[in-house]
Parts: C-alpha cells; structure tokens; sequence
C-alpha cells in the first residue's frame, strides 16, 4: 500500500519575516533594560558622589536610540503604531488593507528608502573615520551608533514588505486583517 505523505502547510513569507523581525526586536527590548540600569547608576553617581559621567550620558542615548530605533519594526508588523484615523476601525478588513496598502507604497516606504540611503553614507563615514565622542571622557565608536540607523530602517523596510504581502493577501483572498 502506498502511503500518501502530505506536505506540512506553508508558512506565509510574511509570516517568516515577522517571525525574524520579532526575534530581533526580543533580542534588542533588554537595551531598555541595560538603560535602566545606566539611568540608576548615573543618578547614584551624580546625586550621591556628584560625580557624574559623561561616557554614561552619552550610553543613555545610545541605548535609547537603540531600543527606539529598533523598535518600530516591531510596532510596524505588530500593528501597535499610531494611527491618526477617525474611521478606520469602521472598515472592513479589505478596506483596511487598501488603506495600509496605499499608505505603505506611498508614504512610509519611500520616506524609509531615503533614510536607507543617507545614511549610509552617514554611518560609512563615521566608520571610515573611527569617529568618536568629541567629549575627551565621551565614547568611542561613534560609527556604531550612527550605524544603527540604516540597519534599523532596514529592517523597518524588510517589515512594510511584510505588511505588504499580508495585506495583499487580504485583498485578494478575504484573509483576516491585521497580526
């Protein structure tokens, strides 16, 4: 007797793009935690010895830049940023999906591709350089920092192509809208 073997259900590639960007945002999420812990310290430097450190500022908006930076892929692919729609809630999901679509193709990835592109140069620069804090007790690497602008529009731009193929999906199949 043969055995019929069927194949396991294909994830969407949207699908596997989130699942990516979600893991890199899960990996990114603990430099809130580690700004937490430079915020304590400095204060306590600060207030209690006053004898604060520029090096631990500087670290505050670096991983600050970080954390926001990184996530608004995650609040792009989970449907968790701000919407400033009075009646898009009121539509259906197809309409919803035009909308996010059009929205997408239109506004947000363009704006994106154009912070892509000059920053790298940006970052390259830096890099080519060495630079670093032009404080003498700031940081050094500057180039890292300026470096996390183009890979996190990367990936922001890697998450709009995930919405985009899910809200095709909607349109084209009457898929359920959203994450």
């Amino acid at each position: 007797m043969n055995k019929v073997v069927s194949s396991p259900p294909s994830v969407p590639f949207y699908l596997r793009i989130e699942n990516l960007i979600t893991a890199v945002s899960k990996v990114f999420a603990w430099t809130n935690l580690a700004l937490v812990a430079v915020i304590i310290i400095q204060v306590i430097l600060r207030k209690v010895f006053s004898n604060g450190q520029i090096a631990l500022e500087e670290l505050q908006w670096h991983l600050y830049a970080t954390a926001v930076m990184f996530g608004t892929a995650y609040a792009q692919i989970s449907n968790l940023h701000v919407r400033v729609d009075l009646f898009y809630h009121t539509f259906s999901a197809k309409k919803q999906a035009i909308i996010d679509l059009i929205g997408i193709l239109f506004l947000a990835a363009p704006f994106v591709i154009i912070v892509i592109l000059h920053s790298y140069d940006f970052a390259y620069e830096s890099w080519r350089v060495n630079e670093s804090s032009s404080s003498p007790s700031g940081l050094p690497f500057r180039w890292l920092i300026k470096s996390v602008i183009p890979v996190s529009f990367a990936l922001l731009l890697l998450s709009l192509l995930a919405r985009v193929l899910r809200n095709l999906e909607t349109i084209t199949k009457g898929a359920s809208h959203g994450s």
